[in-house]
């Protein structure tokens, strides 16, 4: 809808500039248009979203031509109601819904080609690269904690080595099936278990969950490597060690994770950092589009990253 918005908008304004005698008055023609445009807009809009599921049973180009006569009409009843009122000749009924019928081919050429660029194909290989990239330094840092226990606690380094077993496992998923929340909540517990058993009591944890279902479907390996950064950059850099604060809850149809750890040391590794969020930032938009969002908000002694998903399962 965003993206239906500033495009019809934008060649809104482009057909402004054509029809404005003087660049100067380009503003005004754009007003004058913006007021028979943004309503029909709406209206179509509207329209569409109460129409969805019936257009989605037909063939593709019966519905795109299904989409376009809508417009079209829609910009005829409209400009012809706008002439009623003003007692205008109608001349610009006609030109209005060939307008609004280019227009709608327009956009619905740029979703086709749009659709076509992140194909599944595509858009599985490009989630298994963006996995691949997390497994090195997952693997690197989940042995460190390993071997650290080694020689001084053998029985604890044996149910690492249980435990990370089981973290590789899920980290070897297919990339393009999501998880439930539930599972994606264990791995992270089961994660920084193995690295309390590494750092001792310098790691601390506090779990926030909200009473909800957990059966949401959500990205794999989306908590694990927020939870490795905070212990890698707010954890590990300290002496006297910190506390890693994850809280997950739904807001109406939205799941929003955060994740919260100390700033200190936070700078010797910021470029890891970036990385990393730039990573999930980019595997999030290949799932969810602009439905999610990742932010960040870095104060003086804390660093939090809070995720945002749509509450629905998201087909693929």
């Amino acid at each position: 809808m965003l993206r239906v918005l500033c495009g019809a908008n934008l060649l809104a304004m482009l057909a402004a500039l054509i029809q404005a005698p003087t660049l100067s008055a380009w503003p005004g023609v754009c007003l004058d248009l913006a007021a028979l445009v943004e309503p029909l807009l709406l209206c179509g809009l509207g329209l569409l979203s109460l129409l969805r599921d019936l257009l989605w049973r037909l063939p593709m180009r019966m519905a795109q031509g299904a989409v376009v006569l809508m417009m079209a009409g829609l910009a005829y009843a409209w400009v012809s109601y706008a002439e009623f009122l003003l007692a205008g000749g109608g001349e610009a009924v006609g030109r209005a819904a060939l307008l609004s019928a280019a227009a709608s081919a327009l956009m619905l050429g740029y979703f086709e080609l749009r659709a076509r660029a992140f194909s599944p194909a595509l858009a599985e290989a490009r989630l298994a690269a963006l996995n691949a990239r997390i497994r090195p330094h997952f693997l690197f840092n989940s042995l460190n904690a390993v071997l650290s226990l080694i020689r001084a606690r053998p029985q604890q380094a044996e149910q690492a080595l249980e435990a990370l077993s089981d973290l590789f496992r899920a980290a070897m998923r297919d990339p393009g099936e999501l998880v439930c929340l539930a599972d994606e909540v264990a791995l992270g517990r089961q994660y920084l278990e193995l690295e309390h058993l590494r750092l001792g009591e310098r790691l601390r944890v506090e779990w926030s969950i909200d009473d909800m279902p957990l059966e949401l479907p959500i990205p794999p390996l989306m908590l694990q490597p927020l939870l490795e950064n905070a212990v890698y950059h707010g954890i590990e850099p300290a002496p006297e060690g910190g506390t890693v604060r994850v809280a997950i809850a739904r807001r109406d149809d939205e799941l929003r994770i955060s994740i919260a750890n100390p700033t200190v040391g936070q700078a010797a590794h910021a470029t890891g950092n970036r990385m990393a969020l730039a990573n999930i930032r980019e595997r999030l938009a290949l799932y969810y589009d602009l439905e999610a969002r990742l932010e960040i908000q870095a104060g003086t002694d804390q660093y939090e990253v809070n995720i945002t998903l749509p509450w629905r399962r998201k087909s693929r």
